[in-house]
């Protein structure tokens, strides 16, 4: 047990649909003279369905997260994997002690840092260097501690400009920047990654993923990492979980894992591309995402039908320069094409405040592979901003191409960025 790190025994979550408590005080009540009183079990543990959202369902109680029991031994790096809603966020927040389970605990040893979504335990009125006290403070480092890692933080994050300015005045791709390193360097014992890391730009993620790496196999701590990057996942982890409904459904090798996954993605009912959506600004919101004038997640293309049309409806809160961006994958992950035509002109178009749609069309190139490919998208102010991310957006596949030869990218003139 010694080199266990982290320990989970039967951990359930349940929710009550649209709710706080159990809507009535006679259910409260209920609740509180079975458990505190008789103590016996919670009566509503026994009513409930899994977390399928795509299915209407009978009961206002969903199991969020049900029977989860696995190890963590110390110096691991556990990739959790599985479409959105599957309960992985969920798992990560009680470990982070940001909600309790229904049933069951967890046993971890050490300090334990959280990046759980954009500008966790940041508070905006506080500048960047505040902000690093405050969290060193929180994971129980004293000043000193922090001081001498100070330097090293402002560095790897890339904000020393700002890091007298407050948070609020910061890019979601800043805080995220900012964020990540105070949890990387205070020296937790456990740190846990959620899909954040999404939001950062290219160069960021790939310092991430080292600094992840340092901190595994060098330092030997242990990591939870969730992405739906399964790339930046076979690259960072050693081990590997997917979970669906709430359940793991796999678990082995990080490769055994990711293979089970995509081999069987397809059997995994997604109902929308919306529902895909990792990141979103706040002054967007969005209605629909349709490709080719659908929502359906999968896409089949061949030589006579090789075009992607794109369309984004929503309201904005506030103008807006905004370019749509969509980055291709290959079945292993490897980036394999980029469309942005913000980045090939260097503008971006303006969108007014109120109701707009985004309408871009994508032509595929005729030297892409036979294959299976997944698409990533994103809505930017090119190099400076992520307004919204759709990781694997929509899965390709296509037929009757030619097969890709070459390492070398090259813009055409419809800002495509692809392999020749």
């Amino acid at each position: 047990m010694s080199d266990i790190a982290i320990k989970f025994e039967n951990i359930s979550k349940q929710y009550r649909l649209g709710l706080v408590s159990t809507k009535t005080l006679s259910h409260d009540l209920n609740r509180w003279w079975q458990t505190s009183v008789l103590r016996k079990e919670d009566p509503y543990l026994k009513i409930g369905e899994s977390n399928d959202r795509n299915k209407k369902g009978k009961s206002d109680y969903v199991w969020a997260l049900r029977n989860i029991d696995f190890e963590v031994k110390k110096g691991e790096v556990l990739g959790i994997i599985g479409k959105n809603g599957a309960g992985k966020s969920t798992l990560l927040k009680i470990l982070s002690r940001v909600t309790t389970p229904t049933t069951g605990v967890i046993k971890a040893k050490g300090r334990i840092a959280s990046l759980l979504e954009v500008g966790t335990g940041f508070h905006p009125e506080l500048t960047g260097r505040e902000n690093i006290y405050m969290n060193g403070s929180i994971m129980g480092m004293n000043k000193a501690e922090i001081t001498r890692k100070l330097d090293e933080i402002v560095e790897f994050a890339g904000v020393a400009r700002y890091i007298d300015t407050p948070v609020k005045r910061y890019s979601s791709g800043m805080i995220v920047r900012l964020g990540f390193s105070v949890a990387a360097h205070l020296e937790p014992e456990i740190l846990v990654v959620d899909e954040v890391l999404a939001v950062g730009d290219a160069e960021f993620q790939q310092k991430a993923i080292g600094k992840m790496q340092d901190v595994s196999r060098g330092e030997g701590r242990t990591v939870l990492f969730v992405s739906h990057n399964m790339g930046a996942v076979q690259a960072l982890c050693t081990k590997g979980i997917l979970l669906e409904n709430g359940m793991i459904s796999f678990s082995g090798t990080v490769k055994e894992t990711i293979d089970y996954y995509l081999n069987n993605r397809k059997a995994i009912n997604i109902s929308s591309i919306k529902e895909r959506i990792s990141f979103c600004h706040s002054e967007f919101k969005i209605e629909d995402v349709l490709v080719n004038g659908s929502n359906n997640t999968f896409v089949t293309l061949d030589s006579q039908k090789n075009e992607i049309e794109i369309l984004i409806k929503g309201e904005l809160l506030n103008d807006k320069y905004v370019s749509l961006e969509a980055l291709f994958f290959d079945e292993k992950n490897i980036p394999v094409a980029f469309f942005s035509p913000g980045h090939y002109s260097g503008k971006s178009r303006l969108i007014k405040k109120g109701p707009f749609e985004i309408i871009e069309k994508i032509i595929l190139p005729n030297n892409i592979n036979r294959g299976n490919f997944y698409m990533n998208l994103s809505l930017t102010l090119p190099g400076m901003e992520f307004y919204l991310t759709i990781p694997n957006a929509i899965d390709l596949e296509t037929a009757g191409y030619a097969t890709l030869t070459g390492h070398v990218f090259e813009y055409n003139n419809a800002g495509f960025l692809y392999l020749k």
